[in-house]
């Protein structure tokens, strides 16, 4: 009996194992991908800088069927949009190749990807899905026709121009910090669109009559209705009422830095309005008053040798920021000390900006020797804010000559940018320039040692006075090459990633002011001519020490 049960079990072992190896026989298997090539490379699932109509090919382990080939694959867009192709195939169906059916745009991200219900000749699945990611190249053609450089520069102010003009506020008449800022005002911001004004007229964009209105209603708002603390505006006005509005949770008052920029333009503007009729000369009086009210070393905080950024009437000095260089605030300290009404003396230049000289750098970088300030010397709108009405050149101190400190940070940039130690796409001598602007989800100062990837074109455009042939290249590489990416309603958008690939949609005040008044410097000199020729001014940077051909 027990022999007879063992040879039983024998023969149902036997059977189940026959029947199983039948059945596995049939099933039919997964199969995998074994190689991607784009264009003959193959280099993962990424591939970059590819011409606009690339070809891939798939290479899998099995013939593919084909009938299953359409529905399992997807050539999709960054917004998701569909991208037409054509299929073929190689290797007696192995190798799947695709192609886009129309060419694709150029510094776009397009996704290819195969589901795991494309099946095998033989029946199988595919065991993992393939995700492709495809990045195209610039396309080099011009997006406009080609301008003589002298109407590329009337073309870039003029248009740039209108950011001031059109959007300002229609109250009182000052520049919204962005273009989506609503009845949000930039003090600083409006000081550098007070200064086009005068540029606005000499290029005849607007009339001398027209810049006058403006000019009078951006002065009798401020005069009358903007919220100040001792005599100081806040960087962050509401453009309808006057009222501040904290720029942070405690920079709810007054910000000293953004008041110099205010004045400074206003002080330009005092300088080119200089009719004897009863208009410009009410005008200037009126800036006198704003200008007079600002009590500079009611911000020693005390007697302290150092001047500091914030104050608020909720907060006190919580914000506790002094300012000292280098930055872009060297004409805080020339305001301060030019004041008529609330001078520092000497040593709260010496002791807080200078720190006694501790600003000093002294290194070279890429060939050019950097006389102040942070490594390879920090984003360039040091280079500009405070020139855009100091005349920087053959200005010298006991620090450094200023022109020096600010072409060669300016050459420092770009090279920089040509070397690309972080390898970032697009980079090169035609497209550079770091500085603080946009960035995709945030913002930040860029610059050599905090490099994102985003190139800003004002940082570029608004050092046309350092380096005017490197300064023209990258403005010819923004307006022809990437024109219809870049280009818009105000002149350029804020920032741009070619490595992205990113474009900004914003505009900012603060770096589309720049532009237009460093490209009239370079051009003419005409906002340093104006703002040196201010009693003022003078005064203050002989106080301080400075020599300059205007003193």
């Amino acid at each position: 009996m027990k022999t007879y049960w063992m040879r039983y079990l024998a023969v149902l072992v036997f059977i189940g194992w026959g029947c199983q190896e039948k059945e596995e026989s049939v099933r039919p298997s997964v199969f995998s991908l074994n190689a991607t090539r784009v264009n003959g490379v193959s280099s993962g699932f990424t591939y970059t800088n590819l011409a606009a109509s690339p070809v891939v090919k798939l290479s899998f382990s099995t013939k593919i069927d084909r009938a299953s080939v359409v529905p399992s694959v997807t050539f999709t867009g960054t917004s998701g949009t569909g991208v037409g192709f054509n299929t073929t195939y190689e290797n007696s169906d192995s190798t799947l190749v695709i192609q886009p059916s129309a060419p694709l745009g150029s510094l776009a991200t397009y996704t290819l990807a195969v589901s795991t219900t494309l099946k095998s000749q033989a029946g199988g699945t595919l065991q993992i899905p393939v995700t492709v990611s495809l990045r195209t190249a610039l396309d080099s053609s011009d997006k406009f026709p080609v301008l003589s450089e002298t109407a590329l520069l009337d073309k870039v102010q003029s248009q740039t121009f209108k950011y001031f003009w059109d959007f300002a506020h229609p109250v009182s008449g000052l520049a919204r910090e962005r273009n989506t800022s609503g009845d949000l005002v930039t003090s600083g911001g409006s000081g550098f669109g007070i200064m086009t004004i005068p540029v606005a007229i000499q290029r005849h964009f607007i009339s001398r009559a027209e810049g006058l209105a403006r000019m009078q209603k951006i002065v009798g708002f401020l005069k009358n209705n903007a919220q100040t603390f001792h005599g100081a505006f806040p960087h962050w006005l509401n453009g309808a009422t006057g009222a501040a509005l904290p720029f942070s949770a405690k920079d709810d008052g007054a910000d000293l830095v953004e008041t110099s920029f205010l004045i400074q333009g206003l002080l330009t503007a005092r300088q080119y309005f200089n009719g004897t009729d009863a208009a410009e000369t009410a005008l200037r009086a009126d800036i006198n008053a704003i200008w007079e009210a600002v009590e500079w070393d009611w911000f020693r905080r005390g007697d302290q040798n150092v001047l500091y950024w914030h104050w608020s009437p909720v907060h006190g000095w919580d914000m506790n920021l002094p300012i000292r260089g280098w930055n872009e605030c060297l004409i805080t300290y020339v305001l301060a000390a030019a004041s008529p009404t609330h001078p520092i003396p000497k040593v709260v230049y010496d002791n807080g900006w200078t720190q006694n000289g501790g600003f000093a750098n002294g290194n070279t970088y890429y060939g050019y020797r950097l006389p102040l300030g942070s490594a390879y010397g920090g984003p360039l709108f040091y280079a500009h804010y405070s020139f855009l009405g100091l005349d920087p050149r053959q200005l010298t101190d006991a620090h450094a000559n200023y022109w020096t400190q600010n072409q060669h940070h300016t050459l420092i940039n770009q090279a920089y940018c040509i070397d690309n130690p972080q390898k970032y796409y697009g980079y090169s001598a035609e497209c550079w320039g770091l500085t603080a602007s946009d960035i995709p989800n945030g913002y930040t100062a860029n610059s050599p040692t905090n490099d994102r990837g985003v190139i800003t074109p004002t940082a570029a455009l608004s050092s046309f006075p350092y380096a005017p042939e490197q300064s023209m290249k990258a403005l010819k590489f923004f307006y022809y090459k990437l024109g219809d990416k870049l280009w818009g309603e105000y002149g350029f958008h804020d920032a741009f990633s070619l490595h992205e690939p990113w474009f900004a949609s914003s505009y900012l005040a603060i770096d589309q002011g720049p532009i237009v008044l460093m490209i009239e410097n370079h051009r003419s000199g005409l906002l340093w001519e104006l703002f040196m020729s201010s009693p003022e001014a003078k005064a203050g940077l002989r106080k301080l020490a400075f020599q300059s051909p205007h003193l």
